[in-house]
């Protein structure tokens, strides 16, 4: 038998969420991501393409395997 190999997304913070609501700020810390230049790789989902909707101003997708 083989394992499915789970697909991941990766997400640098490029923005600062000062200024921004506090649901925006709850995103970011959700995706793993609170400092400039971080960076997080989390699977990919429909709720984590949901939450990087929410806050695309504030990240970019490194890569998406």
């Amino acid at each position: 038998m083989t394992e499915t190999a789970k697909k991941t997304v990766s997400l640098e913070q490029i923005r600062s969420p000062i200024g921004r609501e506090n649901s925006q700020r709850a995103t970011l810390i959700g995706l793993n991501l609170n400092k400039l230049g971080r960076t997080s790789s989390l699977e990919d989902t429909p709720s984590v393409r949901g939450m990087i909707a929410k806050v695309a101003h504030l990240v970019r997708v490194v890569t998406g395997k």
